[in-house]
């Protein structure tokens, strides 16, 4: 079957000494003309075909025609310092006020004084907020009303206890990204377009509160509406906040451009994204990003030059073929003193495979979002391109493929091999993760030279029961690395919970007849699939496993969270810190 493809700004590693196999994958993909040589420099489009038999195709020359592959940001943000919120005009004027602010006297007037004094300008509104609408300022509330002078709307928004508890330190969506959610939410209630909002008693924001204000109202004003004809969006375009640190918005719009990818690529179904799309979408932000980043997307021949036996055994039945993406940051500068490496499961659909998903507890008509992991490592690297983190060259590597059915199938019994030579007994089909990332983890050492790695996958049910679904798992052995990643989480508002690589589980992945099963029992799932990646960990690597099952999708919402693309990018910062020494 041809492949439906676009490679742009496909480039050779050249700070990179690659294995034999990899040399020889690479001069085999110049010699196909995958991606362009050095010597030739330039880029290359290689011509789209799609398979029209059978069903006729979504798209008739790419899967991209009419659905945006480019995701934009909905909500600009400005910052407007040496302004009264009683003087500024526009749709909805928002006022962050923390509990504190609200307290009253013993006549029932409002003890802080810039308060008050605004309440009178605005004639009494504040205070009819109070009264009729029972406002106590709880973290994320809200309430406003007409007011119909400058600013067509006005309103309080919580802050929560008190201004002196250092909000930002929240686990979990900061009290200011909770706060820029809430403007978005009012914005789309009242049909505004231009939204103020300001803090009582504090007319310059720290840098971080308006980074995490801006995050939430950029996320906030994200509507998953590709697929549909006749869609009501939010109006919300501009959001002015009333203090001074534009820095701190330029890193909010990378980072929600990160999350907004991740949301697009994961609400995508598979009959759009293919494993071509993803190359696709690495492509995009390679060529968006050209001084910054590289690009090299390895087709199943290529693959199967590098030993991945494991990779390839699950992608084996799907009619689109794999693609392995390796996308490279390396700074403007090229003086990275520190690889490390994110790496992201990429089934962008599963069947289970032969251990077909059967029954209505199996969520087989939600597996297109089983490459959340791929997608939050996609984000990451738009987000990180933007960011342009000094002092560390980053390599984001997705192993890319479907697990489906047929008569060439992977079988439950099945040997594979890996790329480091060792032995896979397949006893669960739908286990099929766990063996793409092993394959993609080797890369990212023996091929990129990483000191450190992230991988991010929807890995196991089990730990969607464990921890739910707010809450991705975490494993690890390396505690400093570990300190860095929930720094890192806390950073983005992505909730983590530490999950033990308990040694005497590892009895459970001995097989008879191979160096290892795929799985294990019943009991510990999630910490047995974290033992079985940890196989394909060189020593001396820094390696911590994230599992994600859980917070891919927000089932309250109907749509993808987005998860990781802020933390992997907060990662990147930290090891950009770590690697300066700062």
């Amino acid at each position: 079957m041809a492949s439906c493809s676009l490679f742009r700004a496909l480039s050779i590693n050249p700070g990179v000494v690659p294995s034999a196999p990899v040399r020889k994958a690479r001069q085999a993909l110049r010699q196909a003309n995958f991606f362009p040589s050095l010597i030739q420099g330039g880029s290359r489009r290689v011509a789209s075909n799609v398979r029209t038999s059978g069903m006729a195709p979504v798209h008739a020359t790419s899967v991209t025609d009419n659905i945006p592959m480019k995701p934009e940001v909905p909500v600009s943000i400005s910052l407007i310092e040496e302004v009264s919120p009683a003087l500024w005009e526009g749709d909805l004027l928002a006022l962050g006020v923390f509990e504190e602010n609200l307290e009253k006297d013993e006549t029932g007037a409002l003890k802080d004084g810039t308060l008050q004094k605004l309440d009178a300008d605005l004639g009494g509104i504040v205070s009819e907020i109070l009264e009729d609408e029972d406002f106590k300022a709880a973290k994320g509330s809200s309430s406003f009303l007409r007011l119909g002078g400058k600013a067509r709307y006005f309103g309080l928004v919580g802050l929560g206890a008190s201004a002196k508890a250092s909000p930002v330190a929240d686990w979990g969506p900061s009290v200011w990204q909770t706060a820029g959610s809430a403007i978005a939410a009012a914005a789309k209630a009242h049909r505004a377009k231009t939204v103020g909002f300001a803090v009582v008693g504090r007319p310059e924001l720290e840098a971080e509160a308006i980074q995490k204000l801006s995050l939430g109202a950029m996320l906030g004003g994200y509507e998953a509406t590709r697929f549909k004809n006749k869609a009501k969006l939010s109006p919300l375009s501009e959001l002015q906040v009333l203090s001074s640190g534009s820095a701190a918005v330029d890193a909010a719009a990378a980072t929600a451009r990160g999350v907004t990818l991740a949301r697009y690529l994961v609400e995508s179904p598979p009959n759009i994204a293919t494993p071509s799309y993803l190359a696709e979408a690495a492509a995009m932000i390679a060529s968006e990003y050209p001084e910054v980043m590289s690009l090299e997307v390895f087709d199943k021949d290529a693959c199967r030059e590098m030993g991945m036996g494991c990779y390839l055994g699950v992608a084996e039945a799907s009619e689109h073929p794999p693609k392995f993406i390796h996308l490279t940051y390396r700074p403007k500068d090229a003086t990275a003193k520190r690889k490390i490496a994110v790496v992201g499961k990429g089934l962008t659909f599963d069947s289970g495979g032969y251990n077909l998903k059967a029954g209505p507890g199996s969520m087989i008509e939600m597996m297109k979002f089983d490459m959340g992991g791929s997608a939050a490592t996609l984000g990451a690297a738009m987000a990180v391109a933007g960011l342009e983190p000094p002092g560390v060259e980053v390599h984001f590597v997705v192993a890319a493929c479907e697990n489906m059915i047929d008569g060439k199938g992977l079988r439950p019994g099945d040997i594979l091999t890996a790329s480091n030579g060792k032995t896979v007994e397949v006893n669960n089909t739908d286990a099929e993760g766990r063996l793409t990332l092993a394959d993609a983890l080797l890369f990212a050492q023996n091929s990129c030279g990483a000191e450190a790695i992230v991988d991010i996958a929807t890995l196991t049910g089990a730990c969607m029961i464990a921890l739910g679904p707010q809450i991705g798992g975490v494993m690890t052995d390396h505690e400093e690395m570990y300190e860095r990643v929930v720094a890192a989480s806390r950073d983005a508002g992505e909730k983590i919970w530490r999950l033990p690589l308990e040694g005497d589980y590892k009895e459970q992945l001995k097989s008879p007849i191979a160096d290892m099963v795929n799985t294990g029992g019943r009991m510990g799932g999630s910490i047995t699939a974290g033992l079985f990646l940890k196989e394909f960990i060189n020593e001396g690597v820094e390696w911590t496993h994230i599992d994600m099952a859980g917070p891919v999708w927000d089932d309250k919402r109907g749509g993808a969270t987005g998860y990781g693309a802020a933390l992997l990018a907060s990662w990147v910062k930290r090891e950009s810190d770590l690697a300066l020494g700062s």
